[in-house]
């Protein structure tokens, strides 16, 4: 059995070439492998591909954005076109006033560059004690060390040593975890960082009234509130961002997958006046923060592309349709006591398994039927998929579900 010299992440790492499915091309909602078999893609390839695989409109704007200017730094004093578009278009659909744009290569280096960003504030207002990270159960926050760190899923932080500190991990659900922990430390924690819905930790909603009380203790108490909106942006929801759709107003929003839906990498961080007013206070202040990727302007191309096919197409009026189908479809099979449970909200579901039924296998069982959906633990199926996908396609991926635990029971 051969051994592949690409180390995969999120895999097994003493897994044989063999095990892998290889993905040669795809066209909307579909996919196809190396044997030519199809499947439906449930997940948007990795929660991002809002617009469906195929856009040759994307190929081309970054191809014509390639022959004119691959790449140039934008540190100090240098810029761009496609990044200043897309910062201005960004800046104008989050719900968030006068807000500036900082542009990272994925959603791991955005949420880092936000908790950065949240510290820094409260030291140049002279308060470096104000460093504590309030994150929440359940939550993930990517791979690096801030957001790892943040995060409250222990599988993902085993083996990896020390990590950021001090970090306060709250209920996902419980307001008073979160109103215990302001009450306690409120006067040295520096932010809270939230996913709207929670994702790769499961797809949790969150609890009525959960989010407008964390922004009332943040502002309470002088604490910055992060929205990590890595999957919710870019359409997920049916609006630009969940904190539109959510009526909750942040300090700092993360973005990344869905704003070039995965075509080119590319990320950022919506920065609100709660943190400009500080950070440009001061004319001689240097931010000393960066990638050597922030503001590419190929990848901004993609976005502004990405974004316009969005729009042309009223592409988040999809989003009905995958409650419909898909959260329609997971409740009828609660009913029926096919699963545990289910739930999700606009374009993004997740199924919990009946004891017995492991996640992996059920998934195995689904590619079987043409159907892509990813694992979470042991028991969560979850779907999150590009906003193209047909009704019947949808009706496909919770058959497929269905057929999948019945020929396994």
């Amino acid at each position: 059995m051969a051994r592949s010299p690409f180390l995969h992440p999120f895999a097994r790492p003493a897994a044989t070439a063999e095990e892998f499915i290889t993905i040669v091309r795809g066209e909307g909602a579909l996919v196809w492998d190396d044997q030519d078999r199809e499947y439906i893609d449930g997940l948007a390839s990795l929660w991002y591909c809002n617009v469906g695989h195929g856009r040759f409109a994307i190929a081309d704007v970054v191809a014509s954005q390639m022959a004119v200017l691959e790449n140039y730094n934008t540190f100090d004093i240098f810029t761009n076109e496609p990044a200043e578009r897309f910062a201005a278009f960004v800046a104008a659909a989050a719900p968030v006033p006068d807000a500036r744009v900082f542009f990272t290569s994925s959603g791991s280096e955005a949420v880092d560059s936000a908790l950065k960003f949240a510290r820094l504030t409260h030291s140049l207002q002279g308060h470096p004690e104000r460093n504590v990270i309030v994150g929440r159960h359940n939550a993930y926050h990517g791979v690096t060390y801030g957001g790892l760190s943040a995060q409250g899923l222990p599988l993902n932080q085993e083996h990896f040593g020390p990590l950021l500190d001090p970090i306060i991990r709250v209920d996902s659900h419980e307001l008073a975890d979160v109103e215990a922990a302001f009450a306690e430390h409120g006067a040295r924690i520096a932010a809270v960082i939230a996913e709207p819905v929670q994702g790769a930790g499961g797809v949790y909603p969150p609890a009525a009234g959960y989010l407008e009380r964390v922004r009332e203790l943040c502002t309470e108490h002088g604490a910055l509130l992060i929205f990590d909106e890595v999957i919710t942006g870019f359409g997920r929801l049916g609006s630009w961002f969940a904190a539109e759709y959510y009526g909750v107003e942040p300090d700092l929003i993360t973005f990344a997958k869905g704003c070039t839906s995965g075509y080119l990498p590319l990320g950022g961080v919506v920065v609100g006046d709660a943190v400009l007013d500080v950070i440009e206070a001061d004319p001689t202040f240097i931010l000393r923060h960066g990638f050597t990727y922030s503001g590419h302007p190929t990848a901004c191309a993609a976005a502004l592309e990405n974004t316009a096919i969005l729009l042309e197409e009223n592409l988040f009026d999809r989003v009905p349709a995958i409650a419909e189908h898909i959260g329609g479809g997971l409740a009828r099979l609660v009913d029926e006591g096919v699963l545990a449970s289910s739930r999700g909200v606009g374009g993004i579901w997740s199924a919990v398994l009946p004891e017995g039924l492991a996640a992996p296998a059920v998934r195995n069982a689904m590619l079987e039927r043409g159907v892509i959906a990813r694992p979470i633990g042991a028991s969560i199926i979850a779907f999150c998929p590009p906003l193209v996908i047909t009704d019947e396609q949808l009706l496909q991926c919770v058959d497929a579900l269905e057929s999948s635990i019945a020929a396994m029971r």
